[in-house]
């Protein structure tokens, strides 16, 4: 069954013309699917998009400013320590607003007590980092393997909505199945739509969060190596 034939039973415009079927406008077709239970369900997944959208963006841009870090920034740590200006070295990671930084202003706050404890805050205050990365994150987890269901649930709807107009029509001719079906027909669509974005803003997002991580560690590192050496 071919969308062009759907539009023609749906009410939509379409004219046969030499040159073949005329466009039709992408917010005709949703507005023809978008009828009864078939409304419900474009809303939800409209409303999932737009959230969806929006983690992606603010958490993209919050990894993009995680992820700076000043040239040199252990180097000029170390500097600080070796002339005893501790002082100094805290407010220059306050200065940096980075989760390297506020890591290792953490393991300076602690000099003086054993490694062990300076070494247990600054994991603590790298999960507690982590967790700000990954905040709202979970969402476009769920958003990707539920669009799709809900779009699912809609194409159920849809079938229903045909079997339903079916036993109350007089007669069977397209127009009765017509409706039905392309509400199943766009549900699907937007539900894999919605699915498939969130999926890939999931696995992208992740993967910035994964370079943040390693560069933090890195720096964790860096810092109890210089908290080890001779003299220190």
């Amino acid at each position: 069954m071919s969308l062009s034939f759907l539009l023609q039973t749906t009410g939509v415009v379409v004219e046969n013309t030499g040159d073949g079927v005329k466009d039709v406008p992408l917010w005709e077709i949703i507005k023809e699917a978008s009828q009864g239970f078939g409304l419900i369900i474009m809303l939800v997944l409209a409303l999932m998009f737009g959230y969806a959208i929006f983690i992606f963006v603010e958490r993209f841009l919050a990894l993009r400013k995680a992820s700076k870090e000043e040239q040199g920034f252990i180097a000029k740590i170390k500097e600080y320590l070796m002339d005893g200006k501790i002082d100094s070295a805290k407010d220059y990671c306050s200065r940096s607003n980075s989760p390297s930084a506020r890591m290792v202003e953490k393991g300076i706050s602690r000099l003086g007590k054993p490694l062990d404890s300076i070494s247990a805050s600054i994991e603590n205050t790298a999960k507690l980092e982590i967790l700000r990365l990954e905040q709202r994150l979970s969402f476009l987890a769920t958003a990707a393997g539920a669009a799709p269901m809900i779009g699912f649930l809609g194409t159920t709807i849809g079938m229903i909505m045909v079997f339903f107009d079916l036993q109350n029509s007089a007669e069977i001719n397209v127009e009765t199945i017509a409706p039905g079906t392309m509400t199943a027909m766009v549900t699907t669509v937007a539900g894999l739509v919605v699915g498939i974005v969130a999926y890939i803003g999931y696995n992208f997002l992740v993967a910035r969060i994964g370079k943040v991580v390693y560069q933090m560690e890195n720096d964790a590192l860096e810092f109890m190596d210089l908290l080890h050496e001779p003299g220190k």
